[in-house]
C-alpha cells in the first residue's frame, strides 16, 4: 500500500521531534467565558469493593505561542472519596491515539467506572452504558484526557488548533494539562502514571521525553505504535500476527496448537530463518527461497506461490486481501478476525472494516475508492456525549467527537527523532521507573512483535518491563474475558509500583 495512504489511518499515525513554541496554560482574559466544569458524586462496586468517588469534567484553557488562549482541553477525572493520605494514592492519566482520537475507548470500553453497551456488534452510535465492575478505580484515581479537537475539546473561536496538531505541540499541551490537574487537586506528591493507546503510546513517550521536571513512576503502553524502518523488519514484525490470523480463520492446520503456540512458533521463525532469508535478497538460492515460502505458507495461510512472487516480502495488504480470497472476503487491520467483502479499489487503511468509519456499499452499487480522512471529518460518539451530559452533568451542547479525522489530516508529522529511545533512557536512568506494555495477537495495525522490537531497540531494561499479550485486537480489552484480565493487570501494575515507591 502507498505509504501516504497508510499514514492516513488514525491508528497508525506517528510523529516525532519538537515544536519551537509550546502551548502553555492560559489565563482567562476579561470577556472570555470561564472554563466549563461539572462535579458530581457517585458510588460503585469495583473489584468487589464499594467505592464512593467524585467525578469532575473540566476544561483547561491553553495558550498559543503568542500567549493568547487558543484551545480548551477537557479532562474527565474520577477520584475516590475518603482517602486519608492522597500522597500515597496513585493517579493515572489516560488518553487514546489517532492522532485525532478521544479517550473514549480507554474511558468507556476499558477502565472507566461505566462502560458503553452496544445496540449491535457493529454499532457505533446507539446503545447505552452500564457499571464497569472491573474498573481499577478502587486502587487508583483515573484522569482521562481528550486532546484538542477530540471529545468536547475544541480550538477556541478564531483559532484553527494547528499549534496543537503535531507530535511536539500535542505532547506539550497534554503535559501541561497534567501539570495543571496535579496542582489544582493538590496531587503533586502522588504516584503518577501515563497510559496511552495506539498513537497515545507515542504521545506518552514524547511526554516522558520533555518531562525531566515531571517524573512518572510508570508508563502503560497499549498497542504500541512505533516506527519499524528498513527493508526487512517491517515484514518480519508482521509475520507472527498474520500467523495468529491464519490460525483464527482456520486457514492453517492448527494441529492441536493454541493461538499462543502458533504465535510463538511464527515469532521464532521470523527472528531466525525468515529475517536471514530476507537479508540475502537476490543471492538467496532458488531452492531456499521455495523452502522459506512453503514454511511461511504453512504459518500465515496464503499460497507459497504468492509469497515467492512477492520475494518473501508479504505486505499487510497482501495478507489481508488474500487470506480469505476464496470466500471473496478481506480481513480487518485493527482486528484481523473481522471480515468484509473483498472489492476493487480497497487500500487497506481508512476502509478497514474494524475501524468502521467508511459506510458500507449498498448492494449492487459500484465499488469506488475510499474517502480521504479529511472527507470523513469528525465522527461523533453520541452515547459518550450523553453519558457526560446526563450522568456527569457536563454542560456541553456540541457533539462529542469520538475520532476526528480532520485533526488526523491536519497533523504535522515531525520526523527524525524516536521518543521511545528517550523513554528507554529515562528508565535506565531511573531503575524504579516501570513500563507496562499490552499487545493483541489479532492487531495487524500495530503488530505485537513490532511493539516488542521497538522497545528492545530503544534499550528498555527487561527487568523494568511487564508485557501482556491478549488474544484480541488493537483494543486488547475487547471481549469480556480480555477486559477483566486487562483491568486486573493494570491494577496490579499500578498498585505494585505505588507500594514500592
Amino acid at each position: 500500500m502507498p505509504q501516504p495512504t497508510r499514514r492516513a489511518l488514525a491508528a497508525l499515525s506517528l510523529a516525532a521531534a519538537t515544536l519551537a513554541a509550546a502551548p502553555a496554560i492560559a489565563q482567562t482574559p476579561v470577556g472570555t467565558p470561564a472554563p466549563r466544569v461539572a462535579v458530581t458524586k457517585h458510588d460503585g462496586v469495583f473489584n468487589g469493593q464499594k467505592v464512593k468517588y467524585t467525578a469532575t469534567v473540566a476544561e483547561t484553557f491553553l495558550n498559543d505561542a503568542a500567549g493568547k488562549p487558543a484551545a480548551a482541553a477537557t479532562t474527565i477525572a474520577y477520584v475516590r472519596d475518603g482517602v486519608k493520605d492522597r500522597a500515597k494514592r496513585p493517579v493515572v492519566f489516560l488518553f487514546n491515539g489517532g492522532p485525532g482520537a478521544s479517550s473514549s475507548p480507554l474511558h468507556m470500553s476499558a477502565l472507566g467506572p461505566y462502560k458503553r453497551t452496544k445496540a449491535a456488534p457493529d454499532d457505533r452510535t446507539g446503545g447505552g452504558w452500564e457499571p464497569n465492575t472491573v474498573s481499577p478505580l478502587d486502587a487508583a484515581d483515573l484522569v482521562f484526557i481528550d486532546p484538542v479537537g477530540t471529545g468536547f475539546s475544541r480550538p477556541l473561536p478564531g483559532n484553527d488548533g494547528k499549534a496543537f496538531y503535531s507530535n511536539s505541540g500535542d505532547a506539550q499541551a497534554v503535559k501541561q494539562v497534567i501539570q495543571a490537574w496535579l496542582k489544582a487537586n493538590g496531587r503533586e506528591a502522588s504516584p503518577r502514571y501515563l497510559a496511552g493507546e495506539s498513537y497515545g503510546t507515542t504521545r506518552a513517550a514524547s511526554i516522558v521525553k520533555i518531562s525531566a521536571d515531571l517524573p512518572f513512576d510508570g508508563v502503560l503502553l497499549i498497542a504500541l505504535a512505533g516506527d519499524v524502518p528498513g527493508r526487512e523488519m517491517p515484514y518480519v514484525v508482521a509475520l507472527p500476527t498474520m500467523a495468529a490470523g491464519a490460525w483464527y480463520h482456520q486457514k492453517i492446520d492448527r494441529a492441536g496448537r493454541t493461538v499462543d503456540q502458533v504465535f510463538a512458533e511464527a515469532l521464532q521463525f521470523a527472528r531466525t530463518e525468515y529475517v536471514t532469508a530476507l537479508i540475502q535478497g537476490g543471492s538467496l538460492p532458488a531452492a531456499d527461497k521455495r523452502r522459506i515460502a512453503e514454511k511461511m505458507s504453512g504459518l500465515v495461510g496464503v499460497p507459497a506461490a504468492l509469497i515467492e512472487e512477492k520475494d518473501l516480502r508479504l505486505s499487510k495488504n497482501d495478507w489481508m486481501f488474500n487470506i480469505l480470497k476464496d470466500r471473496s472476503l478481506r480481513t480487518g487491520l485493527l482486528d484481523v478476525t473481522i471480515t468484509a467483502p473483498l472489492e476493487p479499489g480497497q487500500d487497506g487503511a481508512i476502509d478497514d472494516p474494524a475501524l468502521g468509519v467508511v459506510p458500507k456499499r449498498a448492494a449492487g452499487a459500484p465499488a469506488g475508492p475510499p474517502p480521504s480522512p479529511a472527507a470523513i471529518g469528525a465522527v461523533p460518539s453520541p452515547v459518550v456525549g450523553r453519558y457526560l451530559n446526563e450522568v456527569l452533568k457536563y454542560p456541553a451542547a456540541d457533539p462529542y467527537y469520538g475520532v476526528n479525522f480532520q485533526v488526523n489530516a491536519a497533523w504535522t508529522h515531525e520526523r527524525g527523532a524516536n521518543p521511545y529511545e528517550a523513554l528507554g533512557q529515562a528508565m535506565r536512568e531511573n531503575p524504579k521507573m516501570r513500563l507496562f506494555w499490552a499487545a493483541g495477537y489479532y492487531d495487524l495495525t500495530t503488530p505485537a512483535y513490532a511493539g516488542r522490537y521497538v522497545l528492545d531497540q530503544a534499550g528498555v531494561p527487561g527487568a523494568q518491563l511487564t508485557a501482556a499479550y491478549f488474544a484480541g485486537p488493537h483494543g486488547v480489552y475487547d471481549h469480556p474475558e480480555n477486559l477483566a484480565t486487562f483491568a486486573a493487570a493494570v491494577r496490579t501494575f499500578v498498585t505494585a509500583g505505588a507500594a514500592s515507591r
